[in-house]
């Protein structure tokens, strides 16, 4: 990333839709460097108007279950329909080297290849909801560069997991053709955030059980209130291997979109406005906690107070409340 990048020429570049411009844009506004952020900050604010117009969907599921291969099935069927797909799929960082795989180009072959999509994977680095800092950001960059489709895949289901219902239309979670204790095993709030729950998978030996699968969803949703009165969650099966029912998920998405208002009329304009209220408290959570460990003080501090709390020597609250002291001063 160059360190002088005149937004206003990355902007015009990006809405051109010049592949390498958005790539920039997005390591740039994914940069921790001061005056990086200030440009993309720039660079956002210029590109702002441009935005909204994708579908917003993110698609999350359990290790295993097919993402990649259903997300490639998926674009590809999009762009059959003439539409521009973009994928940011956010790869798990490793706890102990702070590195990530990154593979997503991998995964999928087929629709990376295609002049109409655009994958870009990005680490996760830790942030809550498998959802990297900046996946927002680069959210409207690719609708800035024209995509129809903004797909967000996360690293897998978990409690935190929920952050990427912040930020989409619509929250689809992918499971495996299996229930009983397999059910059992997804955590409840992931299934009341999901607005579309597909079973993968249903193909071969495993057409069967992805069909009682489908049932045992299906009665389970039943048992739980709805998120929005006017949308019955929708249980669908398909095989992203074979390409069967993956026109059917898009058609609900499309039936979704329709009925909570996608023309700007409806519940997507409040959900979004929502999401974006949440954006701005988030950001200040995560500025302050940057800004906090920042300061001197507390940067001298944390790490003997981080090994006297973990020999009880002191409880975490005063060592919290000590660092907080030190923080106001500074």
């Amino acid at each position: 990333m160059p360190d002088a990048l005149p937004p206003t020429d990355l902007a015009d570049r990006l809405r051109r839709g010049e592949r390498r411009a958005l790539a920039q844009a997005i390591t740039l506004v994914e940069s921790t460097r001061a005056d990086h952020r200030a440009l993309a900050d720039d660079l956002l604010a210029s590109l702002l108007p441009d935005t909204g117009n994708a579908v917003r969907l993110g698609i999350t599921g359990v290790p295993g279950v097919g993402k990649s291969t259903f997300i490639e099935a998926f674009g590809l069927h999009l762009i059959a329909q003439g539409l521009k797909v973009a994928v940011l799929a956010i790869d798990p960082t490793s706890q102990r080297t702070g590195g990530s795989i990154l593979g997503d180009k991998t995964r999928m072959e087929l629709l990376s290849r295609d002049p109409r999509a655009f994958i870009r994977p990005s680490p996760a680095g830790g942030t809550l909801g498998g959802v990297a800092r900046r996946t927002r950001e680069a959210m409207l960059l690719v609708e800035a560069a024209g995509f129809d489709v903004v797909i967000v895949e996360t690293v897998g289901v978990g409690q935190s997991e929920t952050a990427v219902a912040d930020m989409v239309d619509l929250f689809l979670l992918l499971l495996p053709p299996a229930g009983g204790d397999e059910l059992q095993g997804i955590k409840k709030g992931i299934v009341e955030l999901a607005d579309m729950i597909v079973v993968n998978k249903a193909d071969g030996e495993l057409a069967t059980a992805a069909r009682h699968a489908e049932a045992e969803y299906r009665h389970a949703l039943s048992l739980l209130r709805p998120i929005n009165p006017l949308w019955r969650v929708p249980v669908l099966s398909c095989s992203a291997l074979t390409g069967r029912g993956i026109d059917a998920v898009w058609d609900q998405i499309s039936d979704y979109r329709h009925l909570l208002g996608a023309d700007g009329s409806g519940d997507i304009v409040r959900r979004r406005a929502e999401q974006a209220r949440a954006w701005m408290w988030s950001e200040i959570e995560e500025s302050l906690i940057d800004a906090f460990k920042a300061e001197p003080a507390v940067r001298g501090e944390l790490p003997g107070l981080e090994r006297a709390t973990a020999t009880a020597a002191i409880t975490p609250g005063a060592a919290a409340k000590r660092l907080l002291a030190l923080f106001r001063r500074g």
